[in-house]
């Protein structure tokens, strides 16, 4: 990535943007390569969120996802470029297409403020490749033309466009200097009265994808015959509502209620929203620092702190608990070692608070050795045994027959990454994929020896209904 040093505010006119696209367009007639051109800028607070809601379009890509505990929040919509990829070397390609673009990339601004300069926002199905008719790819990444970051308390917009040979300077010039104006004095709009009130009297039918139980019985089977140690098995439940089901509305009703999970929206375009709040941190790189966790093991919060203090007690002496939560953490270590990372971890899970359920948590650290990038580890580790099984060949290659549906995004991993070598990316599990008065809802449990059909399908019921209620809030 080339960066300029021009400050986009001080040189603030639409002749001089002008002039600058046009310097980019010169450059790629000159080596026969298109441009991004990426203008970042630290602008007054705003809300993510709410940037999204005003320039959301369904039949735009959009990326939102944000950690309130964390005060950090990112929003990307529409597609400045693109990439599609399938089969086992999907992280690589998406990799080596992230690459090339950042290697045509000309940037200004405030490139080097937290989320400054251009992101590429990744989507990872469950699968290598997924099934005919299924809304997302193997893998699908863009690079939004606009992104709106708070990190903290500083809030950073960016502005991504392709700079063709052919380019029509003028309509570049005229929606960068539209987006520069709102982003530099934005509007909140507000919800019209007539939308007010209709939660209380949405109307919902429901209906299950597969027989849960009996799923679990079979697995158990085939843990009884040694063809794995541990398998995790979703529920999918196909929900109808009588009105429309806005997206970005149960997200905010999502990001409310689970301060402490990744909040997060994710379209390809055309088609649903994969929506969901998911407690799980699949990778995230900084500074040349990886950091990860083994989650797994679950039990409910409790209704005083005496019995919410007893059921944490309780979770940390499970011994199935315990065994599933070391095989997660086995799992990472072992599939770290081949890329040259030494992780480090306490001894003893910690116990993991969410507002409906409480987790088994080991938080893992290690230095990134040079040359080894974030899609690099996220190859490596995706699928986790916390969302796939033990061993992991033998488990996953059961789980499409077991379950009955495809996964698609769910228990894929989902993210971003940067100009400077970071990124991050978490586990798609608390999620529902939303399109107009239709949602599927997922949940999942892992299976050992051990597991009981009933006490895994609770502990799925437990975990669906978060979404539920975030489903009836939003339409």
């Amino acid at each position: 990535m080339k960066i300029l040093p021009l400050d986009p505010v001080a040189q603030a006119s639409p002749a001089a943007l002008r002039d600058f696209l046009a310097g980019c367009q010169a450059a790629a007639r000159q080596d026969g390569h298109d441009k991004l051109v990426s203008i970042s800028l630290a602008v007054d607070a705003l809300d993510p969120l709410a940037v999204l809601e005003s320039i959301f379009e369904p039949g735009q890509p959009h990326f939102y996802t944000e950690r309130p505990d964390l005060a950090t929040a990112i929003a990307g919509a529409e597609t400045a470029v693109a990439c599609e990829a399938s089969g086992p070397d999907r992280f690589a390609a998406v990799q080596r297409w992230y690459d090339d673009v950042l290697a045509q990339t000309i940037a200004v601004g405030a490139v080097d403020a937290p989320f400054g300069g251009p992101h590429a926002f990744a989507g990872f199905a469950f699968s290598e490749t997924t099934e005919p008719g299924e809304p997302f790819p193997g893998a699908f990444a863009f690079v939004p033309r606009w992104q709106v970051a708070l990190a903290g308390t500083k809030t950073t917009a960016v502005a991504n466009l392709l700079v063709t040979r052919e380019a029509d300077l003028d309509a570049l010039a005229e929606r960068v200097w539209r987006a520069h104006g709102k982003f530099r004095g934005f509007a909140y709009a507000e919800t019209p009265a007539a939308e007010t009130g209709k939660a209380a009297s949405a109307q919902f039918r429901s209906a299950e994808a597969g027989d849960y139980r009996g799923a679990v019985r079979r697995a158990l089977e085939y843990i009884g015959a040694g063809e794995f140690q541990k398998i995790v098995l979703a529920r999918a439940q196909d929900v109808e509502a009588d009105r429309p089901l806005h997206p970005l509305r149960m997200l905010n009703g999502l990001r409310q209620r689970f301060p402490n999970c990744y909040a997060f929206s994710f379209a390809r375009g055309p088609g649903p929203s994969f929506i969901g709040a998911s407690p799980e941190r699949l990778v995230r790189v900084s500074k040349g620092r990886l950091e990860t966790e083994a989650l797994a093991g679950s039990i409910r919060r409790g209704a005083s702190a005496s019995e919410d203090g007893a059921l944490a007690a309780a979770l940390l002496r499970s011994e199935k608990d315990l065994r599933e939560q070391r095989q997660v953490l086995d799992d990472i270590v072992r599939r770290l070692a081949p890329l040259g990372l030494a992780p480090e971890f306490p001894a003893a899970p910690q116990i993991r608070r969410l507002a409906n359920v409480q987790h088994l948590d080991t938080p893992v650290t290690a230095v990134l050795p040079d040359g080894v990038r974030v899609l690099d580890v996220l190859g490596a580790m995706h699928p986790t045994p916390a969302v796939g099984g033990n061993p992991r060949a033998a488990a996953v290659a059961r789980i499409r027959e077991l379950e009955g549906f495809p996964r698609g995004l769910y228990a894929g991993a989902l993210g971003w990454l940067n100009a400077r070598g970071g990124g991050e990316f978490f586990v798609g599990i608390r999620s529902a994929l939303v399109e107009g008065r239709k949602a599927r809802v997922y949940a999942g449990a892992g299976i050992v020896a051990g597991s009981t059909p009933d006490k895994e399908f609770s502990e799925t019921e437990l975990k669906f209904k978060a979404m539920l209620d975030a489903l009836t809030g939003a339409a």
